[in-house]
């Protein structure tokens, strides 16, 4: 198959995001501080479960890629989160916090060189310690990043190179929506990108197509203009479209509906729209339009962390979930939809014979289309 022509697939998808999931540092949830975000390690105990792809951030200057579990994108794209040396590094936060003699400071990514970058948390070189790894919270608080399995930083070409070869990456090309860029701006930005694209194309090259080789990509944005662009700059990776789906209402048009994002795709000829899952369940009857278009569907949310919200996604006819508890949805999407072999007999360690489909919810039509009126109110 070739690659222009792979994206999140038929069978349904599951997707780590940022690896094995974020880190909710906050959270009473310690399932969400197990493993550090967007870490070799983390894309690699991802890759234990049943995931298709992990996502991740790769910062660039200006924008911000963001790795969907079919992850790596971003090389294409100089003008984002890079090191102020030009390496594109795996980092969700625009700023780097850490605590200098006593007091919190916070520097950009991308006036790092990739030398300093790398001396925050833990080191890959024994002995050696690092600096102080803070994050800030969207309240203004300053937390220290705490995890059960804590891991270095890392660059996109470590990932390329360490991660398992079987899973894909997804590249989010993010904009900062606190920040409204006028037309000559965004003009500017656009235009830089793609002059990047024509200088740097030979060094990304070896990045990115040799490092991915088999490996499946997509891009990602929820920045209209940057998804359309991606897709002008490429034709060997997927591009989707990133949306709240009218979840939450923007300046531009766009990108408040899931209709407006299927306008958008048939006219850019992009391969799918990635939409926050709850937009779906208010929504659904946007769903046959989709499919109808010949876009492939994927959704993100915390609504993806429930098994049943998954398992009705799934029936709706959506094509893949990206997740935060791994281990959890890859096992209920096993249990709830993998197909059981015809005319084979599947033994559990005791000997006997499991119940293959007898765990699996058997809905009738009715049943189907009164929860499907149900879910619009449940989600509000």
């Amino acid at each position: 198959m070739k690659r222009q022509q792979r994206g999140a697939g038929r069978r349904f998808a599951v997707i780590g995001h940022r690896g094995k999931g974020m880190n909710a540092l906050a959270s009473p949830d310690r399932r969400l501080q197990e493993v550090k975000e967007n870490s070799i390690r983390s894309f690699n105990e991802a890759a234990r479960f049943a995931v298709d792809y992990v996502e991740f951030d790769v910062q660039i200057k200006g924008l911000v890629l963001d790795w969907f579990v079919r992850n790596v994108i971003i090389f294409l794209m100089y003008p984002m989160w890079v090191t102020k040396d030009v390496c594109p590094v795996i980092f969700h936060d625009n700023f780097i916090v850490t605590e200098e003699h006593g007091k919190i400071s916070e520097k950009r990514v991308t006036d790092l060189q990739l030398e300093d970058f790398l001396q925050y948390g833990p080191q890959n070189k024994q002995g050696k310690n690092g600096k102080p790894l803070l994050r800030k919270m969207k309240d203004g608080r300053v937390l220290n990043w705490n995890v059960q399995s804590d891991d270095p930083l890392c660059t996109l070409q470590e990932a390329f190179e360490k991660v398992n070869p079987r899973l894909g990456f997804n590249v989010e090309l993010k904009f900062d929506d606190n920040l409204v860029y006028q037309d000559e701006e965004l003009t500017h930005i656009l235009q830089a990108i793609l002059k990047a694209c024509t200088i740097y194309m030979s060094h990304f090259r070896l990045v990115v197509f040799e490092c991915a080789k088999d490996r499946p990509i997509i891009f990602s944005s929820f920045q209209p203009d940057a998804a359309q662009l991606m897709r002008k700059l490429q034709s060997t990776y997927p591009v989707y479209f990133l949306t709240n789906g009218g979840t939450e209402v923007y300046a531009d048009v766009r990108r408040n509906s899931l209709e407006e994002a299927v306008k958008l795709c048939l006219a850019s000829g992009m391969q799918g729209i990635v939409s926050e899952a709850r937009a779906v369940f208010r929504f659904p009857t946007a769903i046959p339009k989709i499919k109808e278009a010949d876009l492939s569907l994927l959704t993100y949310g915390t609504l993806n962390n429930v098994p049943e919200a998954v398992y009705m996604q799934h029936l709706m006819g959506v094509n893949g979930v990206i997740v935060d508890l791994v281990p959890e949805i890859t096992g209920a999407v096993s249990d709830l939809i993998a197909v059981p072999e015809t005319d084979v007999e599947i033994n559990d360690l005791s000997g006997q014979v499991a119940k293959d489909a007898a765990s699996t919810p058997n809905f009738t039509q009715r049943e189907i289309s009164f929860l499907l009126r149900l879910m619009p109110e449940l989600v509000q």
